[in-house]
């Protein structure tokens, strides 16, 4: 053309790169390109926030500025910058408004790649070129060329060698890929590769984006990209399955898998990380699908390798509540929820089963007793039978351990009197039947008792009845008591001869309340001054027994705090699953505070359901 004339581009052919590639190309010689001044607002604050489209935009603006510098192109820069109240309706058209304005003002072509933006361009009479973005031939990722047939995940960040792990589920290895350390310009490359292809392929999504951080689900790949302030570095993290598996892979007895697909269950399929949770659910997804159940998913990312025709849902609006609205109205026999962590995951998990959605949850858990320990507190302990009634341990790529989960009323085991049977849930093996935990209220506390091996001449539950009987004496008297376990319907009390009238009640009234409140005949004795409570007691063999309480966790301004009213004063073993973290003396009031910004601290607020304070006494 030999008349200069302008024109004004969007925030959307900047950031594709369209304008520069046609000035390039020749179209427009010696134009005028007039950038508004909210456009350039728009990339900066996108780029301030860390993300990957911000640094592109100010990239190929910086290529607008070479090329004007060489003579091929007139920029100016113009406009006034949009307000603070301007950039919260941003997501209305505002900005959209502003560098529209600039086009109305200077008679200009206005080019871009939105529809709705050129649309609107053309209702307010402007003249609009739209900018079609053209389907090329998707291109091999450069982050592919990491892989190898046996890798699982590749690791990069910047400054560091690149890394990878290598082998199968559960038989693993971290490796070196090169020597030489990864650059933020090829790490910054592979980031825009990914952000095209997740544009422009059907199979390709960004599932996740906040500040510093993006997670692409690309074809079976899932990829984060972390960058600061999320990480002190940009990062690269690619994860992909390695094979893929059914069901019949797996040593599974017949009775299992007629229990999987029988009817309609409530399914937490529990492991470490890596241990091969998600494809062991995917697998059975693909089996429910195949005996004619309607299957959908509930992930975020949506990373699991299922058949086409089981849809995968993500959260709405980032609430999986949201999701499983929507999925009651679509009304599936099974929802594979991929992955329940979260207090509010399991409460919606728990919300479609008691809907009668079959349900298959991924858990993180150490053992199987963990993956039903999360549950407590967070859903009623009577109904976690009907939510949960089955639990199949992975480990290591195999099938290691099934529970099966059921409700009955009975003694709990160790006790012996019938006038004791509460409801219990009790936790068996699948295949032997044999009952390994049983999970209970005692007093105030819910018990997760493991019954394997318990003697049944001194149970471990008296530990607990004594210290209830001298928690609720001591609010008759101020002066001590020695408590006596003779059978679990029955104990012995010593106090002070001046404290038995108190105790003891007009009419035997009191006693009576007390004997009604703790479920126990108290026989109620004067402690004898010549006889020290040692030499009064019945010669018994001393034992060590582990009492585990499910501590409540909190959070306050300077601590954590791990709180058991019933354990004042005592010196207990705090866990993590099955790793000890600590020891610890309990408060007056129960509790046990430790530094907020610790390292036991993060542990503990990690996954604080599987939390215990673990008491050992000697019986």
């Amino acid at each position: 053309m030999t008349k200069e004339f302008c024109i004004v581009p969007d925030t959307s052919v900047i950031i594709d790169g369209r304008i520069t590639a046609k000035l390039k190309a020749g179209e427009f010689k010696s134009a005028r390109v007039i950038i508004a001044e909210a456009l350039m607002s728009e990339l900066e604050a996108q780029a301030n926030r860390g993300k990957e489209m911000g640094f592109k935009g100010l990239e190929e603006l910086k290529e607008l500025s070479d090329m004007a510098k060489r003579g091929e192109i007139t920029l100016e820069f113009t406009g006034k910058r949009p307000s603070l109240e301007q950039i919260k309706l941003a997501s209305g058209g505002e900005i959209d408004a502003m560098i529209r304005s600039i086009a109305v003002e200077n008679n200009a072509l206005f080019i871009t790649s939105d529809r709705v933006q050129s649309e609107v361009a053309r209702a307010k009479g402007l003249n609009v070129e739209f900018l079609i973005p053209l389907m090329e031939e998707l291109k091999v990722l450069s982050i592919e060329d990491y892989f190898t047939d046996d890798t699982l995940s590749v690791h990069l960040k910047v400054n560091v060698q690149p890394c990878a792990k290598k082998g199968t589920v559960g038989k693993q290895k971290l490796v070196k890929i090169r020597e030489e350390a990864s650059t933020e310009k090829e790490l910054r490359t592979i980031t825009r590769e990914l952000i095209e292809r997740a544009k422009r392929d059907p199979d390709s999504h960004l599932e996740i984006e906040y500040d510093g951080v993006m997670v692409f689900q690309i074809g079976s790949m899932r990829i984060a990209v972390a960058q600061p302030p999320f990480s002190d570095g940009l990062e690269i993290t690619a994860v992909r399955p390695v094979a893929h598996v059914r069901l019949d892979d797996y040593k599974l007895s017949k009775e299992l898998k007629t229990r999987i697909i029988e009817r309609q269950r409530g399914i937490l399929v529990a492991g470490p990380p890596g241990a091969g949770k998600s494809t062991f659910a995917a697998s059975v997804a693909e089996v429910l699908f195949e005996q004619g159940f309607i299957v959908k998913t509930m992930e975020s990312p949506r990373d699991l390798q299922v058949p086409e025709a089981i849809t995968q849902y993500a959260p709405i609006q980032r609430d999986m509540e949201k999701t499983a609205d929507i999925l009651l109205l679509v009304r599936p026999d099974y929802t594979i929820y991929d992955e329940v962590r979260k207090t509010k995951d399991f409460q919606v998990f728990a919300d479609m089963r008691m809907a009668g959605v079959g349900m298959i949850g991924v858990v993180h858990a150490t053992r199987g007793v963990d993956a039903i320990q999360r549950l407590i507190g967070r859903v009623e302990l009577g109904i976690i039978p009907q939510v949960v009634d089955t639990v199949i341990f992975i480990d290591k790529g195999e099938v290691s351990k099934v529970y099966d989960v059921i409700f009955t009323v009975k003694v709990p085991q160790g006790m012996i009197e019938q006038d004791l049977a509460r409801p219990v849930i009790t936790i068996a093996d699948f295949e032997t039947k044999a009952v390994e935990y049983e999970i209970y209220t005692y007093g105030e506390q819910v018990v997760v008792m493991p019954v394997t091996g318990v003697e049944k001449e001194r149970p471990a539950t008296w530990g607990l009845a004594v210290r209830e009987i001298e928690k609720e004496l001591m609010k008759y008297t101020g002066n001590r008591v020695d408590v006596e376990i003779v059978s679990d319907s029955s104990a012995t009390v010593y106090m002070a001869e001046e404290d038995i009238a108190g105790v003891i009640g007009k009419g035997g009234k009191t006693i009576d309340l007390i004997e009604k409140k703790l479920g126990i005949h108290l026989d109620i004795r004067e402690r004898k001054a010549d006889m020290p409570w040692k030499e009064r007691s019945k010669p018994q063999k001393k034992e060590s027994r582990i009492i585990s309480f499910v501590p409540a966790v909190e959070r306050s301004k300077k601590y954590v705090i791990l709180t058991v009213k019933e354990l004042s004063g005592a010196t207990v073993d705090v866990y993590s699953g099955d790793e000890c973290l600590f020891t610890a003396t309990v408060g007056r009031k129960g509790d046990v505070k430790i530094g907020k910004e610790t390292e036991t601290a993060f542990r503990i607020m990690e996954n604080p359901s599987i939390v215990t304070m673990r008491l050992a006494r000697e019986e």
